[in-house]
Order: structure tokens, then sequence, then C-alpha cells
């Protein structure tokens, strides 16, 4: 099991049980999740993708409203894996 950073006092709302759910994958090593930004657009429930490729995994964005927050995660993954990986963790 990997570990989740909380060093923000502020998440989108949603975020941090499904990045709970998601840090018990035995094969993501740390999920950090990162700045908050106000966006064009509304997104009615939380969303979750991958965005970019980062040096041992990937950044997410994450959408809620009209807010986006940024998400790393170090991982092995590939991008359709984690992506899966995701799909699984907003189901539960």
């Amino acid at each position: 099991m990997g570990r989740l950073v909380i060093t923000h006092s502020t998440y989108l709302e949603g975020l941090i049980p499904l990045l709970k759910r998601l840090v018990q994958d035995p094969a993501i090593d740390t999920i950090t999740p990162a700045v908050i930004a106000r966006v064009r657009g509304r997104s009615p429930e939380l969303r979750l993708r991958v965005s970019t490729p980062i040096t041992g995994g990937w950044k997410l964005v994450a959408r809620r409203g009209s807010s986006a927050q940024e998400v790393f995660v170090v991982t092995g993954l590939n991008a359709e894996a984690l992506e899966d990986r995701i799909v699984q963790a907003l189901s539960r």
C-alpha cells in the first residue's frame, strides 16, 4: 500500500476519500494533491483524469464544479492501467 500526502488545507469535495481508495492499490507508491485553480466550464460530479507524464509517474487533474486540482501520482503503471484503477476507485 502506498501513501497519501496531505499537505494542503483545501481539497476538492470528495477528492480525499477517492485518493484513499486509489492509494490502496499495490502498484501506486505516493499520491500528492497539489494546487487548486478556477477553470472555465463546470463539472457537476468529481472527475479524475490522467494528464501528463512526470518523472516516476503521472500528473492527474481532478475537476469538480468550476475548480480543478492537480494530483501527482508516483507509480510504474502506464496511463491506460492508471485510468482503469481510477475507474475502479470511482465505482467503489
